[in-house]
């Protein structure tokens, strides 16, 4: 039981393939604002309480909520390094995932941690930026955050 801690994960390398159509719904802003390089978020008309992540209903009241715009500049909430992901990962695999906490706002967001190799120079409480895809996709990998210097 010991030894548990010192095993490498195990990697298996399997291949799959899928078309899949989705849509984004009433979320459907939050992406051609990613295009436009704004982080855009929502905040409840009747309660005032800020979503980092958009939701059209408020989540404390049941209120609509309208769009706002989130600041770029955060810090590392919590963080995990993951060693299998999707397709669309599959290139960066390992890859860090952290939730990221902004002032004035009252949820985190879930993101990619780019520029980064090793896990010992991730921390929590570590200033980021976000940075946005040069050629947008539409899809939530044209954001991810790097270490603010």
């Amino acid at each position: 039981m010991k030894n548990l801690k010192r095993l490498k994960p195990i990697v298996l390398p399997k291949h799959y393939e899928i078309d899949y159509i989705h849509s984004y719904g009433q979320d459907s802003p939050f992406f051609p604002g990613l295009a436009r390089k704004k982080l855009l978020g929502t905040k409840c008309r009747k309660c005032g309480y800020k979503y980092a992540t958009p939701r059209m209903s408020c989540m404390q009241c049941g209120s609509d909520c309208e769009w706002m715009e989130v600041p770029h500049e955060g810090r590392i909430h919590s963080w995990t390094k993951c060693y299998y992901g999707s397709e669309a990962f599959l290139d960066e695999t390992p890859y860090f995932l952290v939730l990221v906490e902004f002032d004035g706002m009252d949820t985190l967001f879930l993101s990619r941690l780019k520029g980064v190799k090793d896990e010992k120079k991730v921390q929590i409480g570590m200033p980021v930026k976000a940075v946005f895809a040069k050629k947008p996709e539409y899809q939530i990998t044209d954001v991810w955050f790097e270490i603010r210097r």
